[in-house]
């Protein structure tokens, strides 16, 4: 017990670790929002809650391929099951995809069907979330690039993606407020826009995910790059091939 504490965390109990931070705060969160979108008659922060509520099922599926990805290599898997993690990083943004979607056409029926103006806390409420998911971002990024974990760093672009949607949301519902009556549906159109920017990272960190299962090739200047930092490594006398080369 004393030399596991004196011991450095290591990478799997690490990246556990810090997606439960943010697995923990996805639920608080999330139970906040809709309910604040409730009572203050805002879609958009409903429709942000809702884009949190599947962030908890996001990170309990990052957490699996962490898990499988940290099992040792087996005679069905000679080269361990680091690929998991992958997996688990274009699960996530299959998830993203379908929610900016929903969302998306969520907005359009609201859109056609102005609803009452936004109460003024809902403001309040957003500042405080937007807060919290840029510092989430920039924790989980941090780490996931420390201990070289996809999925960790997709989960980390997922409080971001959900810290943009909450200042679109922030932004629709001040133009609600101050415009006043025949304004109602910017609310609806800050959801709209948000759902926009969902889909586009979902496509964007599936289109990474993919490239790393199918163990696409770096650049030429980048393996060029890697080939002479390998070769001035004392006791390298040839590069012969590069990873996913």
């Amino acid at each position: 017990m004393i030399l596991k504490k004196l011991m450095p965390e290591n990478r799997f109990d690490r990246g556990v670790r810090t997606v439960l931070v943010g697995l923990s705060s996805n639920v608080l969160l999330a139970v906040i929002k809709i309910v604040t979108g409730i009572l203050g008659n805002s879609y958009a922060l409903m429709a942000d809650g809702i884009e949190s509520t599947l962030d908890i099922f996001s990170s309990m599926v990052v957490l699996g391929g962490i898990k499988i990805s940290s099992l040792p290599a087996d005679e069905n898997h000679p080269y361990g099951h680091g690929k998991a993690e992958s997996l688990a990083a274009m699960s996530v943004s299959l998830i993203l995809l379908m929610a900016g979607i929903g969302i998306a056409i969520k907005s359009l029926l609201e859109i056609m069907q102005p609803h009452h103006t936004p109460a003024f806390f809902t403001l309040i409420v957003l500042v405080g979330v937007i807060v919290i998911k840029e510092i989430l971002f920039r924790f989980l990024f941090s780490v996931g690039k420390s201990v070289n974990s996809l999925s960790i760093e997709t989960e980390a672009w997922h409080h971001r993606s959900d810290a943009l949607t909450s200042i679109a949301a922030f932004i629709g519902i001040s133009i609600a407020i101050i415009g006043g009556k025949g304004y109602e549906s910017a609310d609806d159109w800050a959801a709209l826009v948000a759902s926009g920017i969902i889909i586009f990272n979902g496509m964007n960190m599936l289109t990474h995910a993919a490239k790393e299962i199918m163990d696409y090739a770096p650049n030429p200047e980048t393996e060029e790059t890697i080939r002479k930092i390998a070769a001035g490594v004392p006791g390298v006398v040839a590069i012969e091939k590069m990873p996913g080369a």
